[in-house]
């Protein structure tokens, strides 16, 4: 039996299968050894049914997520599933790698992750190349769901937000600028919370005034991301992963057309082709 994990920033996405079959699919809490150490992700394993009961049965374990940029960082991840899946060989990898895997599989081509947060990478058909994207959600993460977040908070508070608009972010979150600060500045995991105002955009996408932020959120991503990897690999296939791609893909394929991209294809929830694809190499 394997088991395929694909952790963003808001939740950890598992996929156990045996012999190509899916077994098992259900979410966890992110695991991001960034804010994780190895005693919380090991509660968070044992709290889960599904890997208690399929624990002594996994072979082998894939487990890409955000955070996982290091060698240090890797081993935190490592250290815990190996002692909770005692007879798994375990892979813990960048999410850049399985956006990469889910998008291109064997085949070169730049990759881009615009979800709760932003990064993009080349891909060789084996390997992720390093850069120096990434920086995370205060010091980037253009385009992503915490950068949306941000601009709608900052035009709320600052009251450049259209009355239609205002008055709809005061029925859905009971917020005002007390509490807004209060929770961004204060309160744990304040790009998880920025993030869950991605949902505004998607039940008003078509508002004017948000189409215009989101258009500028894909277009400060293709400027920093993309255009700088095209220049070095100007014949590559563009892929895009991740939520924030995939629900406002209209206005992401206006943006790169603006600047001349033509995007290969988006894939919304990378951990089933990672399935897939590990299944088969099994």
């Amino acid at each position: 039996m394997i088991a395929v994990v694909y952790s963003g920033s808001n939740n950890a996405g598992w996929r156990l299968a045996y012999k190509g079959r899916t077994v098992a699919s259900f979410n966890t809490n992110a695991i991001n050894p960034y804010f994780n150490d190895e005693k919380y992700i090991t509660q968070l394993l044992n709290r889960n049914i599904n890997l208690i009961h399929h624990a002594e049965e996994i072979r082998r374990i894939y487990f890409f997520g955000a955070g996982a940029s290091s060698d240090e960082r890797k081993k935190v991840v490592q250290d815990a599933l190996e002692a909770f899946f005692k007879f798994a060989k375990v892979t813990v990898e960048h999410d850049i790698a399985a956006a990469a895997i889910a998008c291109c599989k064997n085949s070169p081509g730049i990759v881009s992750i615009c979800a709760s947060g932003t990064n993009a990478a080349w891909y060789d058909g084996k390997k992720v190349k390093p850069n120096n994207f990434g920086l995370g959600y205060i010091l980037a993460d253009e385009g992503s769901g915490n950068w949306l977040g941000r601009q709608l908070i900052k035009s709320f508070m600052n009251e450049s937000l259209p009355a239609h608009l205002r008055k709809k972010f005061v029925h859905s979150y009971d917020a005002d600028r007390k509490t807004l600060l209060e929770k961004v500045y204060r309160k744990k995991e304040p790009a998880l919370y920025l993030s869950s105002f991605s949902e505004f955009f998607s039940e008003n996408k078509n508002d004017v005034y948000l189409r215009s932020i989101i258009k500028t959120g894909f277009t400060k991503l293709i400027d920093t991301y993309l255009l700088p990897l095209r220049a070095e690999h100007p014949d590559a296939p563009i892929h895009f992963a991740g939520s924030v791609a995939s629900n406002f893909q209209d206005y992401l394929a206006e943006a790169a057309e603006e600047r001349d991209i033509k995007i290969a294809g988006i894939v919304k929830e990378p951990i089933n082709n990672l399935l897939t694809y590990y299944s088969n190499k099994n």
